[in-house]
């Protein structure tokens, strides 16, 4: 049932993002990559509300689990224990990679912003490529 849930989460982010620049970390491996990108997603969920405990435990799931994708993290999606589904993207910058939190669904309210972004977090030490 989650895996099914999982892959239409990603198949709906991977339709959301049309033309904005999706990138990809090259070197989640590093330890202060992996760090930088665990704690991005842990600020970004607890700015959305979700609880520390909760936002540690899915960020480093989460980092896990793109860790073990041969591409590298690309449109991602992860479903909280509150009920809220978050889409995300890695960005390449000109100096860095950026986190973004474009989307945030949670029963029949959608939020999506692809433009300005709902939260975004740079992702230091970590190489980007598109």
């Amino acid at each position: 049932m989650h895996t099914r849930r999982y892959a239409g989460l990603l198949a709906l982010t991977v339709l959301l993002t049309g033309c904005t620049t999706v990138g990809q970390v090259r070197n989640l491996e590093a330890p202060a990559c992996r760090r930088s990108l665990e704690s991005g997603v842990a600020q970004i969920l607890l700015a959305q509300g979700e609880n520390a405990g909760e936002a540690e435990r899915l960020a480093q799931r989460t980092v896990s689990a793109l860790d073990l994708s041969p591409d590298g993290p690309r449109p991602f999606a992860l479903a909280a224990n509150s009920g809220t589904d978050y889409h995300f993207i890695v960005q390449p910058t000109r100096t860095l990679c950026q986190l973004r939190l474009y989307g945030r669904v949670r029963g029949f309210t959608r939020v999506t912003n692809n433009l300005t972004w709902i939260e975004s977090r740079p992702l230091v030490g970590c190489e980007c490529s598109r």
